[in-house]
C-alpha cells in the first residue's frame, strides 16, 4: 500500500541506479579525449537496466539541482548490441533532436515524450524508426515537433537578412506503425490534421487529444470496435460530437472534462447525454465530467433520499442517469461539479472537491497533465490540512511532493504546494512520517527555493524548513540549505519576514554542529552577511529579531572556530559592537549575545591583542557592573577580561585603565553573582575554560574558571559532569588545591567541583548484576 511504500528503504536497483548516474565516468563509462563519454566496451545492459538509467536520468536533472546533464547521455544507449532500451519516458528541455537521433536503432515499444518542446519534425523522422515496434506513444505538450526550420534564401549570406523561419509540416502520417496501440497527442499544434495523420492505424486502443480543437470527430468511429479509452479534455463539444462518442461502444474510459476557467463553452452537458453514454457505452468503468455546467437537474430530488446513507448500488444513485449503470463505475471525475457534493456517487473512487478523499484522487488523477487543476485542488489540500485534521497523511504529502517535482518550474503549483508542505508536516503530524519521507519534503523544499526569488514561494519554504529539527534533519543538505539561506539574506530589497526566518534558520544550523562545518559556513560568507544586516539594522535605529539571532548566529559560529572569530574582526565586528552598545543600551538579550560572541574571540590567543584597547578594556570593566540577563553578561564580560589576564602584565599595553583596578573589579563582580544561577548558555566543550586552571599569572582568571564549573556542575549534573570528567578537568583542578599561588576561596571551590563530580558518578554507578 502507499502508506507502507513511503516507508521501506530505496531497492538496491535504484541505489545502483543513482550511483552509477551520478558517478558515470567511474562505473560504466570513460571519457574520450577527455570530453565524450563511451560505454567501456566489455558492458552488456539489457533493457530492464537501460530503461530505468534513462528514466531516473531525465528524473535526476530534473529534480536535482545538483545532477549535472551529459552532453553525449544519450549516445551511451546507441548500439542495441550493448544497451537495450524498450520503455523510455523523456520530459521537458532537457531532450533535443539529437537525443532521439542517438536511439534511433533501439526497437522502442513506448515513447513518452512530455512537454518536450525542443523537438522539432527532425523527431518525426526519427520516430519513423521506431515504427515497427511502438506500441504506446505520446507526444503530449510536444508543441514544436510538426515544425521544420525553412531557409527561404538558400544561401549562406540571406540567412543574416532572413533567418529561418519556422514551417508547419503537413505530410507527415503515422503510415507503417503498424503495432501502435496507445496515443497520446494532448496539446497538439492547431493547423494539423488529426484526421489524415491517424487515419494509417489498423485498430487504435486508447487516444487522448487533451486542449485539441476538432469540429468534427466523426472519423473516430473507424475504431468503434477497438478504442477502449479516450480523453477528449478541453475540447468544446456539440451534439455531434456526442452521437460519435456514442457508437464508440467499447470504451471503457472516457473524458470529456474541462477547466471550467480556461475558456468559454458553449456545450453544458444534460441528463439526456448522460443517459446516452450509460445505455451506449455498457462496459464504461471510468468517466470524468469535471469542470461541467449541467444545464438541466440530473439530480434526483432530495426526498426520495435517505440522506448520508452512503451506497455504491447505482439503483440508490442521487445522479439520475447513474441510476442505469449495471455496476459502479470505478472512478469519476466530479471536480469542480456540484455532483461531488451528493449523497450517493454510485463510484469507488470519485475526483471532486467535497472533501479529504476526492481531493486527494483529484490532485493524482490530474498532476501529470493538468498543473492548473491540480495547483486548484492542492489549494484545496492545504485548507484540508490547515483547518481540520488530514486523515491519509503520507498519502497527501506524497502527492504534494510529486506534483512540486513534476512542475518544478510552475509557479501556482510551487506556491499552493509550498504553503500545503508547511502544514502537512508540522509537529501533530510528525510521528506518522519516515525519516525518507522527510527528506524528500527537503528536497523539494530547497528546489523551490532555488527554482523561485518569489516571495510567497521563499516564505512558504522557509517556514517548511522551520519544521524541522535543525540542524539534525538538515544536515545531509548542509552545504546546499546554508547557501541558499545566505542567498536570501544577501538580496538587497528583502521581505521582513522572510529575513526574520532566515535569520532564524541560519542562527539554528550553526548551533551544535562540528567546527569544519562552522568553517564551511564561514568561508561562504556566513559573518559577511550577518554583520551587514546589523549595520542596515543599526542605521534604522531597530533593535528587533533579526539584529538579535544575527548576533546570536554570530556567537554560535564563532563558537572555538578561529577562522570565523578573525572575519569578525576584519569585518569592522568590534566597531558594531560598540555601536550597538550605544545605540541600545537597555537591550539585555542582545547585550548577551554580544559578549558571548566576544567571549569566543577571547578564546583565540592570536586575536587578543587587538581587544587590548582603553576603550574596548573600559567597556567590559564597566559591563562587569550589568546586572542585564541575570548574571550572563557580567559573567561574559568577565571571562572575556580573564582571556586577557592571562596573557600577563607585559601584554597589557596600555596605560588606562589600569590593570590591578580591572583584577579588583572582576573579583568583585565574580563575588557578588548567585552560584545557584540558571544559565542561558551551552558548553559543547570546557576546553576554553580549563585551560585558565593551571597557571599563576592570574589568580582572577582561574577563579572565574573555577566558578563556572562550580556553577555548571551544581546546577546541570547531568550534563557537565561527564563532560568534565571526559575532558580531565578533576587533575587540573586537584593542581589548583595544590597551588601555592592560587586563592584561598578558589581552592575550596575547585574541592566543591570535585566532590560533586565524584558523588554524581557514584549515584550513576551500574550496581544491577
Amino acid at each position: 500500500s502507499l502508506e507502507m511504500a513511503s516507508d521501506s528503504p530505496e531497492s538496491l536497483m535504484t541505489l545502483c541506479t543513482d550511483f552509477c548516474l551520478r558517478n558515470l565516468e567511474g562505473t560504466l563509462c570513460y571519457l574520450l579525449d577527455n570530453e565524450t563519454l563511451r560505454l567501456h566496451p566489455d558492458i552488456f545492459l539489457p533493457s530492464e537496466i537501460c530503461d530505468k538509467l534513462v528514466n531516473e536520468y531525465v528524473e535526476l536533472v530534473k529534480t536535482d539541482s545538483i545532477f549535472e546533464p551529459h552532453e553525449s547521455f544519450f549516445t551511451l544507449f546507441s548500439d542495441p548490441r550493448s544497451t537495450r532500451l524498450a520503455r523510455i519516458h523523456l520530459r521537458e528541455q532537457i531532450v533535443q533532436d539529437q537525443d532521439l537521433e542517438a536511439i534511433r536503432k533501439q526497437d522502442l515499444v513506448e515513447l513518452y515524450l512530455t512537454n518536450c518542446e525542443k523537438l522539432t519534425a527532425k523527431s518525426l523522422q526519427t520516430l519513423v524508426s521506431f515504427s515497427h515496434t511502438l506500441i504506446s506513444l505520446s507526444l503530449f505538450g510536444c508543441c514544436n515537433i510538426f515544425y521544420e526550420e525553412e531557409n527561404p534564401g538558400g544561401c549562406e549570406d540571406d540567412c543574416l537578412v532572413n533567418p529561418t523561419r519556422q514551417v508547419l509540416v503537413k505530410d507527415f502520417t503515422f503510415e507503417g506503425f503498424s503495432r501502435l496501440r496507445f496515443l497520446n497527442l494532448g496539446r497538439l499544434i492547431e493547423g494539423v490534421n488529426v484526421e489524415t495523420l491517424l487515419r494509417p492505424l489498423a485498430s487504435l486502443a486508447a487516444l487522448d487529444l487533451s486542449g485539441i480543437q476538432l469540429n468534427d470527430v466523426g472519423f473516430l468511429t473507424q475504431w468503434k470496435d477497438s478504442l477502449v479509452s479516450l480523453v477528449l479534455y478541453n475540447m468544446d463539444l456539440s451534439e455531434e460530437h456526442i452521437q460519435v462518442i456514442a457508437q464508440l461502444h467499447k470504451l471503457r474510459h472516457l473524458d470529456i472534462s474541462r477547466d471550467h476557467l480556461s475558456s468559454y463553452y458553449k456545450f453544458k452537458l444534460t441528463r439526456r447525454v448522460l443517459n446516452l453514454f450509460v445505455e451506449n457505452l455498457v462496459n464504461l468503468s471510468s468517466l470524468d465530467i469535471s469542470g461541467h455546467t449541467m444545464l438541466e437537474n440530473c439530480t434526483i430530488p432530495s426526498m426520495e433520499e435517505k440522506m448520508g446513507q452512503t451506497s455504491i448500488e447505482p439503483a440508490k444513485s442521487s445522479i439520475a442517469p447513474f441510476r442505469g449503470l449495471k455496476r459502479p463505475l470505478q472512478f469519476l471525475g466530479l471536480f469542480e461539479t456540484f455532483l461531488c457534493r451528493l449523497t450517493h456517487i454510485p463510484a469507488y473512487k470519485v475526483s471532486g472537491d467535497k472533501n479529504e478523499e476526492q481531493v486527494l484522487n483529484a490532485i493524482e488523477a490530474y498532476t501529470e497533465h493538468r498543473p492548473d487543476i491540480t495547483s486548484r485542488a492542492i489549494n484545496l489540500l492545504f485548507d484540508i490540512a490547515r483547518i481540520e485534521r488530514c486523515s491519509q497523511l503520507l498519502r497527501a504529502l506524497q502527492l504534494v511532493i510529486t506534483a512540486l517535482k513534476c512542475h518544478k518550474d510552475d509557479k501556482n503549483i510551487q506556491v499552493t504546494g509550498s504553503a500545503a508542505l508547511f502544514y502537512l508536516t508540522n509537529s501533530e503530524y510528525r510521528m506518522e512520517q519516515s525519516v525518507k519521507l522527510r527528506r524528500q519534503v527537503i528536497q523539494v523544499v530547497l528546489n523551490g527555493m532555488e527554482s523561485y526569488q518569489e516571495v510567497t514561494v521563499q516564505r512558504n519554504c522557509c517556514l517548511t524548513l522551520c519544521n524541522f529539527s535543525i540542524p539534525e534533519e538538515l544536515e545531509f543538505q548542509y552545504r546546499r540549505v546554508n547557501e541558499l539561506l545566505l542567498n536570501i539574506l544577501n538580496q538587497s530589497r528583502q521581505d521582513e519576514s522572510i529575513q526574520r526566518i532566515a535569520v532564524h534558520l541560519c542562527n539554528a544550523l550553526v548551533c551544535q554542529v562540528d567546527n569544519d562545518h562552522k568553517e564551511a559556513v564561514g568561508k561562504m560568507g556566513f559573518v559577511m552577511t550577518m554583520l551587514k544586516l546589523i549595520q542596515k539594522k543599526l542605521a534604522d535605529k531597530m533593535c528587533d529579531q533579526v539584529m538579535e539571532f544575527s548576533w546570536s548566529a554570530l556567537w554560535n559560529i564563532t563558537d572555538e572556530t578561529p577562522d570565523n572569530c578573525e572575519m569578525f574582526l576584519n569585518y569592522s565586528g568590534m566597531k558594531l559592537f560598540l555601536e550597538c552598545l550605544k545605540e541600545f543600551p537597555e537591550k539585555q538579550e542582545l547585550h548577551r549575545n554580544m559578549l558571548g560572541l566576544l567571549g569566543n574571540v577571547a578564546e583565540v590567543k592570536e586575536l587578543r591583542p587587538q581587544l587590548m584597547t582603553s576603550q574596548f578594556i573600559s567597556v567590559f570593566s564597566n559591563l562587569l557592573e550589568s546586572k542585564a540577563d541575570g548574571i550572563e553578561v557580567s559573567y561574559n564580560a568577565c571571562g572575556v577580561l580573564s582571556h586577557i589576564m592571562f596573557d600577563g602584565p607585559e601584554a597589557w599595553g596600555i596605560c588606562e585603565p589600569h590593570r590591578e583596578e580591572v583584577v579588583k573589579r572582576m573579583w568583585a563582580a565574580i563575588q557578588s553573582w548567585d552560584i545557584n544561577s540558571r544559565r542561558n548558555i551551552n558548553y559543547r566543550s570546557f576546553e576554553p575554560i580549563l585551560r585558565l586552571l593551571p597557571q599563576g599569572i592570574s589568580p582572577v582568571s582561574q577563579h572565574w574558571a573555577t566558578w563556572a564549573l562550580y556553577n555548571l556542575v551544581s546546577v546541570y549534573p547531568d550534563k557537565y559532569c561527564p563532560l568534565l570528567i571526559k575532558e580531565g578537568g578533576i587533575p587540573l583542578l586537584k593542581d589548583v588545591i595544590k597551588m601555592a599561588s592560587a586563592r584561598q576561596e578558589t581552592k575550596e571551590m575547585a574541592r566543591k567541583v570535585i566532590e560533586h563530580c565524584s558523588n554524581f558518578k557514584e549515584e550513576n554507578m551500574d550496581t544491577s548484576r
